[in-house]
């Protein structure tokens, strides 16, 4: 695709999936869930061509990339000891600029406050900074707050969410998720979790036959396991960052969201990016959030214009 050269590290005990294009400072993508390197192809281009080094790997779980069996493998500590070896691999463990989405960006706040020598500046997408709450578990936070059909709450028993999609099929759950246009929170119930007719759901402009045939062809080879053990670490990553109960994220950040955002929209979101909490828990955050009007979660793919337009203004005032 345009260039973008593939290759295999190895980092932290796992084979990582790399794509990657250009030459110049480093801009290291982190992608989410439903989502795998894919996510970030425009960004790639779109960077190269400006003089970046543009980095995007399937994250330990997706892709390419190796999926240990253990709910335990995937805790904070063990996704930031990969992208720590991946900086390290790709230019001796000089500072990156780290662009991030959806659990990337959960994953690029962990990497900010664990190894803030390494980031010269983050563009977090959908997903602000969430300060560790010191008293309350986040999976039985959320059952309180939303329900047992919340998503995240529905992904916790193993196995279960993985025989639900099954009775779907990958490129119909892909489909369902990458389309959901809903804002608030979002739910599963225990019965048609994704929907009773999703042959009748048509493509957005932005997400074409091929995009989905690339994305189900992968998740059909290494399924939805490890991805879905992200959310299964929740609890665990709370108690393995007891130590950083207040801490703040001292690098440069930039906030970019949908105004249509199911995270954007979940009950005390808005208020707390621009209520001045946000702020406080990120002393270096740029003091323009931007909300892009009827844009939903999946933001780089729908509005990679707009994306590649902010990551090249704010990268370039570091430079």
């Amino acid at each position: 695709m345009e260039g973008i050269k593939h290759r295999t590290v190895s980092v932290n005990g796992i084979n990582m999936h790399v794509a990657e294009k250009g030459e110049g400072p480093i801009v290291l993508f982190l992608h989410g869930f439903p989502e795998l390197w894919y996510t970030w192809r425009h960004q790639i281009v779109a960077v190269a061509a400006l003089g970046y080094r543009a980095v995007a790997p399937d994250l330990r779980g997706f892709g390419d990339t190796d999926a240990p069996a253990e709910v335990s493998s995937y805790s904070c500590l063990h996704v930031v000891g990969d992208i720590v070896a991946l900086i390290e691999s790709l230019g001796g463990g000089n500072q990156v600029f780290l662009v991030a989405h959806d659990w990337g960006a959960m994953i690029g706040w962990y990497l900010c406050l664990f190894r803030p020598d390494l980031v010269k500046a983050f563009v977090s997408l959908t997903v602000p900074f969430r300060p560790r709450h010191p008293t309350m578990k986040p999976v039985a936070a959320m059952r309180a707050f939303f329900g047992e059909d919340y998503y995240m709450c529905r992904f916790q028993e193993a196995g279960k969410m993985e025989a639900e999609i099954g009775e779907y099929g990958a490129e119909a759950v892909i489909k369902k998720i990458l389309t959901e246009r809903s804002p608030g929170p979002p739910r599963l119930p225990k019965e048609k979790a994704f929907g009773s007719d999703n042959n009748a759901i048509k493509l957005p402009h932005w997400f074409t036959e091929e995009d989905l045939k690339y994305y189900a062809q992968k998740y059909n080879e290494k399924g939805f396991t490890g991805g879905l053990n992200y959310y299964r670490a929740l609890d665990l990553n709370w108690e393995l960052t007891a130590a950083w109960t207040g801490a703040k994220v001292r690098v440069p950040v930039k906030f970019m969201v949908g105004d249509l955002d199911m995270v954007y929209n979940t009950p005390g979101v808005k208020e707390y990016v621009h209520g001045g909490g946000f702020k406080d828990d990120v002393p270096m955050l740029d003091e323009e959030c931007v909300v892009v009007e009827n844009t939903g979660h999946f933001i780089n793919q729908e509005r990679p214009h707009e994306v590649n337009a902010c990551l090249h203004h704010y990268f370039a005032n570091f430079l």
